[in-house]
């Protein structure tokens, strides 16, 4: 156990209030798994019993009576480095593990969801057999050499046990790491001081009432506790939080949310940002009066600053605010992958671009157009450019677009978008393989009747989808009129073309 305790400031990466879960346990015969995540501290229930036996509040497994140990995986609510762990056995006395160890793997979700955390997962073990002491907090610090000097990203982590036995809460603290390049793609703008964006608060000058981190908690606030509030100032002064925005951007809106707050929300507020660009606190919204219990919002209000890091909220005289959204445009990184093959777009002679592009959507008249709109600034322009211009065009060029698909299920396009194309086609049908024949045989019967049905190729964004599930939105799909099937195929089609940009854009 570590006397180094200060990972209890970061961010709950594991918490079931930002999409944590526990999706495996070997054994849960006394209490459920999902028990391990809940919000609030254990509980005790004096003479509750079920069928089962006592009723405790966390996971508890059978007596082992042959060789080996116990364990849970846990999918993360938020991706990152995993700095410390909490392993609260509370009211397990007699029924706590000996010891316990705790792994981490790096997967993407989909693939939790096909059974893909199995034997052939490849587990970091992030800290090793220790002991635990029962109805105790037992706080151990994660060491970043353990792993990765730099602090590795994972997204699931294994407690394993030993032997049996029972734990309370398991709380997962670290930094949030988002697939920050994903980010900087998206064509609109991005929350950076949300805690799934890699928002944290670094400091607030009171919390008596409410944490820091309530301030950028994932939702709408659920009551006054959940939100960020200070003691009833009587000097002179005002109060104020510090958040680090999860990556740099030109913010262009702001959301301050005083829901809940009735009788004590501030009666004004200021908001300033600092970037490396310039290290001096300066005026992101000028002073506002604000509203109890309102949502506010502020976009013409807001000073230009170009791209900052930091926020500070400064709340006057003192008071509660629910929530802060800072919605901005994530600056571009220099030195990422997209900004190469950013720059290699750019130099192409635009027959040789519009060919480039033609792999990403099959429609002429789209990559032509696509390239013709050169130089483009960034990623994130690119993924702007190619929705504006694929909802100009109209049916001709949209049926072009997908005749160039292979049918779900099939192994060739029937346009030639390139050997890339061909590529990525096969990946995003990767839940097709391995399909047994009965549903290969309702794919390709499903696809023959879509066809005569409204002239034209089943189209589905089947990226992380299983054989099954692409079949049943098949069928149902096949009820729907034309125009509105032509709508629907149209929107997977825009999707398909931002997923390929977007691994143009990695040099995949």
């Amino acid at each position: 156990m570590s006397d180094d305790a200060d990972f209890l400031g970061l961010i709950d990466l594991a918490a079931a209030a930002t999409g944590g879960v526990a999706i495996l346990a070997n054994d849960e015969f006394f209490a459920e798994k999902d028990n391990l995540l809940r919000a609030y501290a254990a509980v005790w229930k004096e003479h509750e019993y079920t069928d089962r036996g006592k009723w405790m509040d966390g996971w508890e497994t059978r007596r082992r009576r042959e060789p080996g140990y116990d364990w849970c995986i846990v999918r993360l609510g938020l991706p990152g480095v995993i700095r410390g762990v909490v392993v609260d056995t509370a009211f397990f006395r007699g029924n706590f593990p000996a010891e316990c160890s705790i792994d981490a793997c790096a997967i993407p979700v989909e693939d939790d969801l096909a059974g893909s955390v199995d034997a052939a997962t490849v587990w970091t073990e992030l800290l090793p057999r220790a002991p635990l002491a029962g109805d105790t907090r037992n706080e151990f610090h994660i060491a970043c050499e353990s792993h990765d000097a730099r602090g590795a990203r994972f997204t699931h982590v294994r407690l394993n046990i030993f032997p049996d036995g029972g734990v309370a809460r398991l709380r997962v603290h670290g930094e949030v790491r988002p697939d920050f390049a994903r980010l900087a793609r998206q064509s609109e703008l991005v929350d950076l001081a949300a805690v799934e964006n890699g928002g944290f608060s670094e400091a607030a000058s009171d919390m008596f009432f409410g944490a820091r981190q309530n301030l950028i908690a994932p939702g709408r606030p659920i009551n006054m506790s959940d939100g960020w509030e200070t003691r009833r100032r009587r000097g002179p002064g005002h109060d104020w939080n510090l958040v680090r925005l999860g990556a740099s951007g030109t913010v262009r809106r702001l959301e301050l949310d005083t829901t809940h707050f009735r009788g004590n929300a501030p009666g004004r507020v200021m908001v300033e940002g600092r970037g490396a660009a310039h290290d001096d606190w300066r005026v992101l919204l000028p002073e506002r009066r604000v509203q109890p219990h309102t949502r506010h919002v502020f976009a013409s209000e807001l000073r230009v600053l170009g791209p900052i890091t930091h926020v500070r909220l400064n709340v006057h005289p003192c008071g509660g605010v629910a929530r802060l959204r800072a919605w901005a445009e994530p600056a571009p990184d220099p030195s990422a992958a997209s900004a190469t093959a950013i720059s290699r777009l750019n130099a192409l002679a635009p027959t040789d671009a519009a060919a480039t592009l033609l792999g990403c959507c099959g429609a002429r008249a789209w990559a032509e157009r696509m390239a013709a709109q050169r130089p483009i600034e960034d990623g994130a322009a690119l993924l702007r450019l190619a929705d504006r211009v694929w909802w100009s065009l109209g049916e001709a060029e949209w049926l072009e677009a997908f005749a160039a698909h292979p049918k779900i299920g099939g192994h060739a396009a029937a346009a030639d978008t390139g050997a890339k194309a061909a590529a990525w086609a096969a990946g995003e049908q990767a839940g097709v393989v391995g399909a047994g024949d009965h549903v290969r045989a309702r794919l390709a019967a499903g696809n023959q009747a879509y066809v005569e049905r409204f002239g034209f190729t089943y189209i589905v964004c089947a990226t992380g989808k299983s054989a099954p599930a692409l079949l049943a939105l098949l069928e149902a799909r096949l009820g729907a009129t034309r125009a509105v099937e032509l709508g629907t195929a149209a929107e997977e089609q825009a999707a398909i073309t931002r997923l390929r940009l977007g691994k143009l854009l990695e040099g995949r």
